[in-house]
């Protein structure tokens, strides 16, 4: 074998992270990965209120990859009589870790660069707001009508104002279409 996996696994577990995922993500697989960390925070004894908002930030963040992936993979799909559909599937990675006391949720995926500045200044003013002007903000952009490109922008927001820290982002720069960008929140 070419890959080194325990090399993977060490450098993962060096930076703290337990769990990771790359590859194809959809809302059944979000589930079960939600079930199998909430148990196994559970056996730790983390508290109640900490597992739910791990879980909260895993859904948030996935669901943005799920949603928004520039990099997806395609199928057609179709039972006996049914005709066959093309369904899409997005392509992202999803980590959750420990360090300094604290859980995180590091997911990241593919973006076009077209976008690249519209989600850092996004990201860049709800980093600047505290917890109340996050609340406030949260509350301004349900009731705003939805740029229907974009999204209303309300996951991003969920996870700024569920983070105990500001929220890290970056954008590596692939090619000139495509930037990587991650996204981190610590609880």
């Amino acid at each position: 074998m070419k890959t080194d996996l325990y090399a993977v696994k060490k450098s993962l577990g060096e930076q703290g992270i337990f769990f990771c995922l790359s590859g194809p993500i959809s809302q059944n697989l979000l589930v079960e990965i939600g079930d199998t960390l909430k148990q196994k925070m559970e056996m730790e004894e983390t508290n109640k209120s900490t597992v739910l908002k791990v879980f909260s930030m895993l859904v948030e963040q996935s669901q943005n990859i799920i949603r928004y992936s520039a990099e997806k993979i395609f199928t057609e799909s179709g039972f006996r009589e049914e005709p066959a559909r093309e369904i899409a599937m997005s392509l992202g990675i999803i980590t959750v870790g420990f360090e300094d006391g604290h859980y995180f949720v590091l997911c990241g995926n593919m973006v076009e660069n077209k976008d690249v500045e519209f989600i850092g200044d996004k990201l860049d003013r709800l980093r600047s707001m505290d917890k109340s002007q996050l609340k406030k903000h949260y509350r301004e952009q349900r009731r705003a009508e939805t740029d229907s490109n974009k999204g209303a922008g309300l996951g991003f927001v969920e996870v700024a104002r569920r983070a105990s820290k500001p929220i890290e982002f970056e954008f590596k720069s692939i090619d000139d279409d495509y930037s990587f960008f991650s996204l981190k929140a610590v609880i």
